[in-house]
């Protein structure tokens, strides 16, 4: 079934009165509020909520532990918070490299834990811990530099002989404690992590803020991750610093080793997993086409052993543009396809420029600069750049399988992941098709009996093993009309092959003129007449 959206249809009335909605009062706020917290969003409430136990529980057993020690006669609370603040760091500084592990994360996906964890918030509670580390930061160093260092330096003999062990019976200058090892490495860590940090915000990384040559090299996606890998020499000084202690001498009591140690170790592996696969999956580029909105689709060969389901996406690297930069494609090809496709938008510098490098604007294969990558040994042989691929990672629409009935809502080239699922629903219709019509065959064959017992067999065990949605519904908002080219052909081959009305698709088009205007009147009518009579929508050029 295929329906199309009349285009005079309003909206805006839809949104009215809804301030009416809201709660006005606190009690109510605070239920609505509530509400929202356990029931919808359950899974994210009780991560954070253990999360933040932890915190508090790590902080008030070191407090405490420094609370009863002689040191706190002579440094007082700022020595207790400066170190509750420490063990919260340990802690931080070990969780925050789980949420970027994604290989561990799309194994994980795929178990009973998606149904506890929010999986798809490990971006989100990356940045939650890395705000947390930053508090973390502020309380630790600050307590040591601006108060219990000066009470230590300008403390009396007396009190200084209660701790004076611990500093081979010699009272330290301000400058020494800061010149040491402990505050060397502390102060680096600042440094380099206040760098990273700040590469990292919004107005950086999105290249949103403008700076003048040379310093506008500090923004864009390249500084983020180029300061991102700063961390390997923090996690290095962590260590180390860790390891030379004021007050601590027992080697059992410096845990630093012990939080970290585990969490390196799985991101070690993940990265050199990573960097192996993404040797092995080269893909070559068998065909390019430019579309319309600035958008632009590659095919490739699909790699041996690369195997996904639809909905997951993978990460792409040109080495000829960037030998380090990877970014994320949703793939809108099937799993039973035997090429891999991505739709790519250019919305920043690394998109544009492989745009400008794979297509021309009749949007073939582009020869500019052909040269400069044979030289680098880095073409096929049809001149071409080479792609290295990485994944597949686990995205939320890889559970489609799981729901009789799928609604898919895409905006724009966000769209992607649900082309991947139409594909793939669309070559289930075909294997069941081709697998009746071997079933009537065989029927009429001298074993028929036989045959269709064992080919019901095996079709019941196939659906045992892969569930597929009885249903879909598709509703595809886009803003301008040459948006429709992107997908034609998968609409076309989903209205066309789509014989039991399974898949409904939607096209939703947002530039149009309100309802009353003699244009958008005129084009309803146009649009309605073209279609009853040859079956075509006038303005994305399909069935739908």
């Amino acid at each position: 079934m295929n329906y199309s959206r009349p285009l005079s249809i309003p909206s805006g009335g839809w949104s009215q009165n809804l301030s009416s909605l809201k709660p006005k009062s606190i009690v109510h706020r605070l239920t609505h509020f509530v509400r929202w917290a356990l029931i919808e969003n359950w899974q994210r409430s009780w991560v954070l909520l253990l999360w933040f136990l932890a915190m508090a529980c790590l902080f008030s057993w070191k407090f405490k532990q420094y609370k009863h020690k002689a040191a706190f006669q002579v440094m007082g609370y700022c020595l207790t918070t400066a170190k509750g603040a420490a063990e919260t760091l340990k802690l931080n500084m070990a969780l925050i490299l789980l949420p970027v592990c994604r290989n561990m994360l799309t194994v994980l996906r795929s178990t009973r834990a998606r149904f506890f964890i929010p999986f798809d918030d490990n971006i989100n509670f990356h940045k939650t811990i890395a705000f947390a580390i930053a508090v973390g930061i502020i309380l630790h160093v600050g307590n040591h530099m601006i108060c219990d260092f000066p009470r230590l330096v300008n403390s009396s003999p007396e009190k200084f002989a209660l701790i004076a062990s611990d500093f081979h019976d010699k009272k330290p200058t301000y400058k020494e404690l800061v010149g040491g090892v402990e505050g060397v490495t502390g102060i680096s860590m600042l440094i380099l992590m206040a760098f990273a940090f700040t590469l990292a915000s919004k107005l950086f990384r999105k290249n949103q803020l403008k700076l003048p040559s040379p310093f506008n090299r500090l923004t864009g996606f390249n500084a983020f991750w180029f300061s991102h890998h700063l961390f390997g020499l923090v996690y290095i000084l962590l260590i180390i610093h860790g390891s030379f202690l004021f007050l601590v001498h027992k080697w059992t009591h410096k845990t630093t080793w012990m939080y970290i140690s585990v969490p390196i170790l799985i991101y070690a592996a993940e990265r050199s997993l990573r960097s192996g696969r993404s040797e092995h999956y080269s893909a070559k580029i068998i065909k390019v086409s430019n579309l319309p909105g600035d958008v632009f689709s590659i095919i490739m060969s699909k790699p041996n052993g690369f195997k996904y389901r639809s909905g997951q996406y993978l990460f792409l690297q040109c080495p000829s543009i960037s030998p380090f930069e990877w970014h994320p494609f949703s793939v809108t090809s099937s799993p039973g396809d035997d090429y891999l496709s991505v739709h790519i938008r250019t919305v920043g510098d690394w998109t544009k420029e492989l745009k400008e490098v794979l297509t021309d604007d009749n949007g073939s294969a582009c020869t500019i600069g052909r040269a400069k990558f044979r030289k680098l040994g880095e073409v096929n042989s049809k001149g071409l750049p080479k792609l290295l691929l990485d994944g597949p990672y686990g995205a939320p629409a890889q559970d489609y399988r799981n729901y009789d009935v799928l609604l898919l809502v895409g905006l724009g080239i966000g769209a992607t992941p649900f082309i991947s699922i139409l594909r793939d629903l669309l070559n289930n219709n075909r294997t069941l098709e081709d697998q009746t019509d071997s079933n009537t065959e065989t029927s009429i064959s001298g074993d028929s009996l036989l045959s269709l017992a064992s080919s019901k067999m095996a079709s019941t065990t196939e659906k045992k093993k892969s569930r597929r949605a009885k249903s879909a519904n598709f509703y595809w908002v886009t803003r301008e009309p040459g948006s429709f080219e992107w997908f034609k052909g998968v609409m076309n081959e989903v209205a066309e092959m789509d014989h039991k009305g399974q898949i409904e698709m939607h096209n939703y088009l947002t530039s149009v003129y309100e309802e009353g205007d003699a244009r958008s009147t005129l084009i309803t009518m146009v649009q309605a007449l073209t279609h009853a009579k040859h079956g075509v929508d006038i303005l994305s050029g399909t069935r739908v």
